[in-house]
């Protein structure tokens, strides 16, 4: 059974900078991409950073130039700088394996105060 634990989360003024981590229990090669997505009060869940396998990535319009995603052995992990009140959200961590299955994290808790 696949599982992701997020780290990392917590309260942070404007301007201020977070690292979170995705901790998975298998080997991070064996899925096809990893990522981070959050969602905030009353709004849908949305796309932050992705990661393939091959290492390219992809980010939210709303994000690009302030976050960075990475990866690590089993680890993926997401530099937050110059954050914003709008990016206060809970913050999950997804990977789709090659067999087409969804895993997700229980999420952490990012508060950026203004």
């Amino acid at each position: 059974q696949v599982q992701l634990v997020e780290s990392g989360g917590g309260l942070v003024q404007a301007g201020g900078s977070l690292s979170l981590s995705c901790a998975t229990s298998g080997n991070i090669a064996s899925f096809k991409t990893m990522g981070w997505h959050r969602q905030a009060p009353g709004k849908p869940r949305e796309l932050v950073a992705a990661i393939t396998v091959g290492g390219t990535t992809n980010y939210a319009d709303s994000v690009k130039g302030r976050f960075t995603i990475s990866s690590a052995k089993n680890t993926v992990f997401l530099q937050m700088n110059s954050l914003q009140p709008d990016d206060t959200a809970d913050y999950y961590c997804h990977a789709f394996s090659f067999s087409s299955m969804n895993y997700w994290g229980k999420g952490t808790l990012v508060t950026v105060s203004s």
